[in-house]
């Protein structure tokens, strides 16, 4: 079984995929100090055996992405099994089957976002890149912001899940050693913002 965490955002998610990609169980719920990773994983993997690991690396928090990337950098290396880095912008557009800007909760009202070809940015909602429609997960004051900026939020039913994202992005996944795992902080990506 493959094992998917994301705690970089206003959401923190837990998928079980099996070996064809295809998602088992689920796990989705508000991001912060009620996320117990480790009971939420135990909950989720059952009596399963993990075979590798994924770890949505950000950008993301400081606190949220550590506590997620070093539960699973921590049972990956414990188990000696592979672990795999994903781009939480890049999980985000994934779910969406048309092209998006990928959002992620960047906290004081700002946003992480990723455009269809364009860099990574982070920007106040009223300058986000347009064209597209907006696919993340925010908190509900950011949400209610990029709506109020003029953009057009996909509702979360017409996307598909995280798993299944995940599913899509291990295609050209690749492994990584497990001290070369890098997290993109705010502090880190907070100098990028959009042109």
């Amino acid at each position: 079984m493959i094992l998917a965490i994301d705690t970089s955002s206003a959401l923190s998610a837990l998928a079980l995929l099996d070996e064809t990609g295809a998602v088992v169980r689920e796990d989705l719920a508000p991001s912060g100090r009620d996320f117990d990773v480790v009971t939420r994983v135990q909950a989720l993997r059952g009596d399963e055996k993990v075979h590798r690991v994924v770890v949505a690396t950000g950008p993301g928090s400081f606190t949220g992405l550590r506590s997620g990337v070093s539960f699973g950098l921590g049972l990956a290396m414990g188990l000696r099994i592979p672990i795999v880095p994903l781009p939480t912008l890049a999980i985000q557009a994934a779910r969406s089957p048309d092209p998006v800007t990928a959002v992620s909760e960047a906290g004081r009202g700002r946003v992480y976002h990723l455009a269809p070809g364009g860099p990574m940015g982070l920007a106040e909602p009223e300058d986000m890149p347009r064209g597209w429609p907006v696919a993340g997960w925010l908190r509900p004051a950011t949400r209610q912001s990029v709506a109020a900026a003029g953009l057009r939020l996909v509702a979360e039913e017409q996307l598909r899940t995280f798993g299944q994202a995940v599913a899509l992005q291990l295609e050209s996944a690749r492994e990584v050693a497990y001290g070369s795992l890098r997290m993109e902080y705010m502090q880190s990506f907070s100098a990028r913002t959009s042109p």
